[in-house]
Parts: C-alpha cells; structure tokens; sequence
C-alpha cells in the first residue's frame, strides 16, 4: 500500500512539472511575451532630422530617432515597424520639451484679486485651459512652486486633461505679513484659528512658528507635493512686505527642510536679498528661487553649497510691468530687475547650478510670452546655453524631489531610454533661439510621453 502511494505521488509529481514545461515560458520568455491579445506599444520614427541632445551645443548630423509607448528606444537606425507613424523631419531639427522651472500656473492668467475672492470652479477652467496652452507653446513639463494645483497635477497625470506634467509644492508657506500672506489689510488682526480665502482654497498655508511650519509641510507632502515652498524674504506684489525684509528664522525654515527631507525631498524659497539667502543657506535649503539682488559674497556661498538657484530673466524688456509707476509695488519691481544683470554675471562666474523660469502672475499676455522669456536669455547665454538650462538641466532640478518625482525616468533630453517629450523646430534654435519665441509657427511637432499633440505635418 505504502508502494502505491509512493508511486502515486511520483507520477503525480512528475506528470505537473510536464505541464509546467509546456504551460509556462521560461523565465526570459516570460519577460519578453507579451500577454495574450495586448497590442504591441505605438512607434512613431523621427526621419531625417538633426537632434539637440539637452547638452550637446552642436546639433547632430541628420539622422533617426524611433519612439515605441512613451521611450525613445533607438537614434540612428530605420528600424520602425510597418505600422509606424513615420514623420519626416526634412532636416529640421529635433529637441527635448521644453521645461518651465518657475511657475505659479494656477494664478498666471486670472486676476490679482481672485485669491481673494476665490470662484474655485472658475478659476480651475481658467488653469486647465491654460495648461493646454502651456503644451501647446512646448512646455512638457512645469515646476509649480505655490498654488492649489496637486488636484491638477494628478488630473494631467491620469489624462483627465492636458497639459504639462507638474511638479507642485501646494500651498506656499508664509508667516504673517510674508509673501504668500494673501490676507487684505482689513483682515488684521486675524482670529485666533480664523483661515483666510487663500488658505482655504490651497494657495497659501500661513505659519508663525516652527512647529506650525512643520506640520503645513508635512499637510502638503501628504496632499501630493513634490517639494515645499516657503517665504523666506520680502516680494513684489504682496500686501504687507518690504523687499528688503528677511521672513522667517532659522529654525522655523530648517523644521521644513526636515519635513521635507523625511520625505525625501526638498525646500525652495522665495528670497531676494543677500541676507534672507543665507538664512535660508543656514537652515539646509536646497533651492533659492529669484536672488536677484544677490551679492558677490553670497553667490560664492552658494556655490560652496552646490544649491541650485532658480533665476529669471526679469527685466522691462523681457517681462513689461503691470504695475503702475510710482506704486509701491513698480517701486519694489525696479529694485529687483536692477539686480537681475548682475545675478546672471554672479551665476556664471561662480557656476552656479541655475534654472530658469518665468514666475508669471495675473497677465494673459505674459503667460503667452512664456517662449519669449526663454528668448531673453540670448542677453547673458548662448542659444544652446539657454537650451540646456530651460531642458536638461531643469530636468535634473525636477529630480531632487527623488521618489516624490512625477516620473523616474530620464527627462529632458534625447537619448535612449528617455522619456519622448520631442519638439520638431522648423529651423536651428541653437543658432536662433528666438524661433522658441513663437512655437504656433516654429514647433511642427510636439510630442509629450510619446502621444503626438501637434503635427503640422500631417496630412
């Protein structure tokens, strides 16, 4: 009996691992089968164009660029299957998308008054239809540093709408009186407990010590940012602050960079001026936004710190002011963009990691000109200069934000295995970079994650 029973369980034993043979693919099948009745991912072949690579200065000689899903996965050879969308790039030239390192998309177009007398559902068609803009103008990728835009960033996530990917930190964080205090004067003194519109919609988160500071941050990692914002010094267009005030102490901007980095991400802040800079410094930030009025002390600490320093080109000629002049807010402008040639000489001359951005805040017309700003920079960079910083180098920015990312893969440049945000040229922007000024006419094809929204080619 025992016998049978043996015999049994070996014949069993060995008639599964026969099914299992011819049932199973081995383990290298497995990973290269695709499941049964999938449809292999789309190709599109870039043919016959010339590549800015994200960080080469010199375009390439004409060649191949092959996309199959959402990864370019070939340059050079004509390998496209049959069933390839094949655009013919006829020499021109093929970059990267272009990434915005500086925005706040949520208030760009609306008017300065709508923090405070916030129409949520207005507001947020506003932002969507702006964010197609923004993709349309070439822009594959946005860093939003303050607004309520986690819901929209997930929205673009999932394809609900269209737009660029984005980076958001939520609600920047202010003391009172700060920068992101939207409050107006006749809401001083506020109640004890009492949120404001702007805090009540996502905009801004208002705290006064470091504890409070702590746990906003840690609110806005766990709603879905990517990074944290903070007021570290005075700004242009709010209520209360003076330019030259320095927000914050050390402790209260390192109890965020503490949230931030439990995370494993990091802290921006707003700050002008030598002092509120080195604070920031002291605390452990990892990114100064604006810094135009920077000295020459400063910028070789920062550079001895290896932070990045997200710059704009603010100047009359590139950004024209809605402001009044003789208002106080015209008046804090001057100061800045008179600091803005010399914190691009300090940048360069200390190589400092520089982003760039365009900061655009209640104008329509200026969110259009967002190309344009990117022109600008011929003032103190190469065209390909210029390029590199506003694809690969923001790339490389966006990734500090480590598994908080939107994506993991590489961005911002042409090279297998990265992401295909693609922008067809018509003409040299290494050579001419005002051709960026105007991408209705000069962009023929804009690709984003491998899906096509433009093609001027098609028939």
């Amino acid at each position: 009996m025992k016998l049978k029973l043996a015999l049994a369980l070996t014949l069993m034993s060995v008639s599964t691992a026969a099914f299992a043979q011819t049932a199973t693919p081995n383990a290298a099948d497995a990973q290269t089968a695709a499941p049964a009745g999938a449809e292999a991912p789309p190709e599109v072949l870039f043919r016959d164009v010339r590549v800015f690579d994200g960080t080469n200065a010199n375009l390439s000689s004409r060649t191949n660029v092959l996309v199959r899903g959402n990864l370019i996965v070939a340059i050079g050879a004509d390998s496209a299957s049959p069933n390839a969308t094949v655009i013919d790039g006829g020499g021109r030239t093929l970059m990267p998308g272009l990434i915005n390192a500086h925005t706040h998309i949520f208030f760009s177009t609306i008017p300065a008054s709508a923090p405070q007398t916030a129409d949520m559902p207005y507001m947020t068609a506003v932002t969507v239809k702006e964010l197609k803009a923004t993709l349309m103008r070439g822009f594959t990728s946005i860093r939003d540093v303050g607004g309520p835009t986690i819901g929209l960033a997930k929205a673009v996530r999932e394809g609900i709408i269209d737009g660029p990917r984005i980076w958001t930190s939520g609600a920047m964080i202010s003391q009172t009186g700060g920068h992101g205090d939207f409050r107006l004067p006749s809401e001083l003194p506020a109640e004890e407990g009492a949120l404001s519109m702007g805090e009540r919609i996502g905009a801004a988160a208002i705290a006064d010590n470091a504890d409070t500071v702590r746990k906003r941050s840690r609110e806005q990692l766990a709603l879905g940012a990517t990074h944290i914002k903070l007021m570290a010094g005075g700004g242009v267009g709010s209520y209360f602050d003076p330019i030259d005030v320095t927000q914050y102490t050390v402790d209260e901007l390192r109890a965020a960079v503490e949230a931030a980095e439990n995370w494993g991400t990091y802290v921006a802040v707003h700050a002008y001026t030598p002092k509120a800079i080195r604070q920031a410094l002291d605390a452990g930030v990892r990114v100064i936004e604006h810094g135009n009025m920077v000295d020459d002390a400063t910028a070789k600490l920062m550079a001895e710190k290896g932070v990045w320093w997200g710059l704009q080109p603010l100047t009359d000629e590139s950004r024209p002011t809605t402001y009044e002049e003789g208002s106080p807010r015209r008046i804090k402008q001057r100061q800045v963009y008179e600091g803005t040639e010399t914190a691009y000489a300090l940048a360069k001359k200390y190589k400092i990691k520089t982003a760039w951005g365009t900061d655009t805040l209640y104008s329509p017309a200026q969110a259009a000109n967002e190309g344009g700003m990117l022109a600008a920079m011929v003032k103190w960079y190469t065209p390909a200069e210029a390029l590199k910083m506003a694809t690969h180098d923001n790339a490389e920015l966006l990734a500090l934000s480590g598994m908080r990312s939107e994506v993991q893969q590489k961005l911002g440049v042409v090279e297998v295995n990265a992401l295909a945000d693609l922008i067809l040229v018509n003409g040299d922007p290494t050579a001419d970079l005002s051709l960026v000024a105007d991408a209705d006419k000069n962009f023929i094809v804009i690709m984003k994650d491998g899906k096509i929204y433009k093609n001027m080619l098609a028939n």
